[in-house]
């Protein structure tokens, strides 16, 4: 036998005795040629049904010169034969075997035989059927024959990957993976640093938690200060300025020009400079100056366009004032709003003032009494930087706040 179709030669010889009143036995001799298709039942194959059908020729011993009534058949004739049957396996290679069997003459004379058998095959050449992997493939069909218990085979016998990420349809948990996705040992992906973008598609892997990414996953800086946007709250600082680790510029000598922009950057407090940050004239007389003050900026990055709705980003410089204010009962603050969104002035002084009275009400809220407060709107003079660009003006669309001893 071969697989579900087989070819079968047969032979086979009787002595009958013969049902007349001589009682004459007839030596028949058959020998033909099947053809035979097997069906397995069950899991294991152990049993088959089958279907035959073929060619023979029959021989009934040799005819006398002379007929003799009784004497039973004799002579020769081709047949054609069908017939079914059963095998059941007691072991690999023997096999209990029930079939009946019919055939017909091709001659003239047309007689029928029809026959039952039962009796034992032995299978020389069978082998025992396995399945190793127990996927469903037997080992002489199975081209993958070490496949991991529980995955998904074609007909070959070897595992399935629709999103092809190494892990076997089957054992696959996250079986629409992006290509080229990095998995782990259940086919599932990872963002490694929670950007949005999966591992092994993410070209920078290691983005700083918060940071915005572009389309490669790599985080983005639009203002260049090397502060990631996301993580910068002064995402429109202007190039060349030195910031914090907030991405927010500084002025430390309080010229109006930022640190990184400014030329000269220890300019004393006082002196008029220019847009270099560098003094045009010498520093007012100091024992005729002003009470010390200091000076803050809240940038123009918290306010929106054209808007006067305080950003939370301004927050913490603002607390750090009103810790300063409460500190010192003798300290007044002036708030200097500035406005720079391509309006007329005098649209511009209106919301200046807007934004200056939004800063002055929070100190208020905050428990700063009224008298100790001032908002002025300036509108847009003077400039910090040159109005080029849109981050020029968000630069000097900005709150300046002067605390000094009350008079």
């Amino acid at each position: 036998m071969a697989g579900p179709l087989s070819l079968e030669v047969e032979g086979s010889f009787s002595s009958p005795t013969t049902d007349t009143p001589l009682d004459e036995t007839v030596k028949v001799s058959t020998i033909g040629g099947w053809a035979v298709a097997n069906f397995p039942i069950g899991a294991t194959g152990s049993t088959h049904l089958f279907l035959k059908g073929g060619y023979g020729h029959i021989s009934y011993g040799t005819c006398p010169t002379v007929s003799i009534p009784g004497s039973g058949p004799c002579g020769g004739a081709d047949v054609v034969q069908g017939g079914a049957g059963m095998r059941i396996a007691l072991t690999p290679t023997v096999l209990l075997r029930y079939e009946g069997t019919f055939n017909r003459s091709t001659t003239t004379l047309k007689f029928s035989n029809i026959a039952l058998q039962a009796g034992v095959s032995l299978m020389l050449g069978s082998r025992r059927i396995v399945d190793s992997d127990q996927d469903g493939v037997i080992d002489s069909k199975d081209r993958c024959a070490a496949t991991k218990l529980g995955s998904l085979v074609d007909q070959r016998g070897c595992p399935t990957d629709r999103d092809n990420d190494g892990v076997p349809d089957g054992l696959d948990r996250c079986p629409n993976s992006y290509t080229g996705a990095t998995v782990d040992a259940a086919g599932c992906t990872s963002d490694s640093d929670d950007d949005g973008y999966l591992d092994g598609l993410d070209q920078c892997p290691d983005t700083p938690k918060g940071a915005l990414v572009d389309g490669r996953g790599c985080p983005s800086d639009s203002d260049g200060d090397k502060v990631f946007d996301g993580l910068d709250r002064c995402p429109d600082t202007p190039a060349g300025a030195t910031v914090d680790q907030l991405g927010c510029p500084g002025d430390q000598d309080n010229d109006r020009v930022l640190d990184g922009l400014d030329q000269c950057p220890d300019t004393p407090a006082g002196a008029q400079v220019d847009p270099q940050g560098c003094p045009t004239a010498p520093p007012a007389d100091t024992a005729r100056a002003a009470p010390a003050e200091r000076a803050f900026v809240i940038p123009g990055a918290v306010w929106q366009f054209r808007g006067a709705d305080l950003g939370p980003e301004a927050l913490p410089a603002l607390d750090s004032i009103v810790a300063l204010l409460k500190a010192d009962p003798t300290l007044v603050a002036e708030v200097n709003g500035f406005a720079h969104d391509r309006l007329v002035p005098a649209d511009n002084t209106r919301l200046s003032q807007r934004r200056a009275e939004v800063v002055r009400a929070y100190f208020i809220s905050q428990g700063i009494p009224v008298s100790r407060v001032t908002a002025v709107g300036r509108g847009s003079e003077p400039l910090l930087v040159d109005d080029t660009t849109d981050e020029a003006r968000t630069t000097n669309r900005r709150i300046e706040i002067r605390v000094t001893k009350s008079p």
